[in-house]
């Protein structure tokens, strides 16, 4: 592929973010990131490095909807803007649909038995809100689409770190944009997010995740551009780390209930240090571990009050 890397930096933990600008038939910007000053002058001078000019992007493609990735479509109002269906409803931002997020989180993290007090706190996302672009999508891309302008690109979807997320395959030179699915040195959050069909059935983000590890490691990349860090090559290997890793985190987990326990009562014995700064991404971590133990049959879930409580099948 013939593809410039930029990187911008982001005001998230996570550090800077790729963008990469992809020739061909069409000039395609992959991401775009937050909607800061900062990362507009970044991606402004990267596209310069490359020896175009902003206008000259014909089509912006988002891997998913995360505001670190989906930010700056609004500086290319000329341009197609492509992703998956499911981004639409967050560059649209109805009221509509943000009144329905709020009542999923709120039913699932009272579920999870998650004090009143908290809620509010992790269900009000105002300001990553602001960091998301408004320009709705032209086009929505299909899982196994060829992408336009670009003979052999094909779209794979790959859920799990977020419901929206697609990586590119490019079929002559085996190598992939591949978003958030596979990071160099962290491991990517399977988050819990609304389903597609916004429904109140909650996707098994973990469990979704690792499926679409096993689509990329069966699609034997050669190098995977990456949205954080550096590009892969030893692609298959870390895939199967990274499962072993999850794997062997839910068998801790399965150790701690030999009495019922609630997704919140765990995550404060997993992540006693942090919880309370990062609520909603160690329950995403927990609530994963447990759905990873549903699957294969090692816990029972029960109902009480009102809150789900998971314990070992013996």
């Amino acid at each position: 592929m013939d593809i410039h890397k930029i990187i911008l930096p982001t005001p998230y933990p996570v550090g800077d973010v790729n963008a990469f600008l992809l020739k061909g038939d069409c000039l395609t910007l992959f991401d775009a990131g937050p909607k800061t000053e900062e990362t507009f002058e970044a991606l402004k001078a990267g596209i310069h490095e490359a020896g175009y000019k902003m206008e000259d992007v014909e089509q912006v493609i988002l891997t998913h909807h995360h505001p670190d990735h989906a930010g700056w479509v609004d500086a290319f109002p000329k341009a197609q803007i492509l992703g998956h269906e499911y981004v639409d409803h967050w560059m649209k931002q109805t009221p509509e649909f943000i009144h329905y997020r709020n009542e999923f989180y709120r039913k699932q993290l009272r579920l999870q038995g998650v004090p009143e007090r908290y809620i509010e706190k992790i269900v009000q996302v105002r300001d990553e809100l602001e960091m998301l672009g408004t320009t709705p999508l032209t086009k929505y891309i299909q899982d196994g689409e060829e992408i336009s302008g670009h003979p052999g690109l094909k779209a794979y979807y790959t859920p799990g770190h977020a419901q929206s997320h697609l990586i590119f395959v490019d079929e002559k030179s085996n190598e992939a944009i591949g978003g958030d699915l596979l990071l160099e040195h962290i491991a990517s959050n399977p988050l819990v997010e609304p389903p597609i069909d916004l429904s109140f059935d909650r996707p098994k983000s973990l469990v979704q995740y690792h499926d679409s590890l096993e689509i990329l490691k069966d699609l034997n990349i050669s190098k995977l551009y990456t949205g954080h860090g550096g590009d892969l090559v030893n692609i298959n290997q870390l895939i199967s780390n990274r499962i072993e890793k999850d794997k062997h985190r839910a068998m801790e987990v399965l150790e701690l209930l030999s009495t019922p326990k609630n997704v919140f009562e765990l995550t404060m014995t997993l992540y006693a240090q942090v919880f309370k700064e990062q609520l909603g991404l160690t329950l995403s971590k927990t609530i994963g571990y447990l759905d990873y133990l549903e699957n294969i049959g090692a816990v029972k879930i029960e109902l009480i009050e009102g809150v789900l409580y998971y314990s070992r099948l013996t």
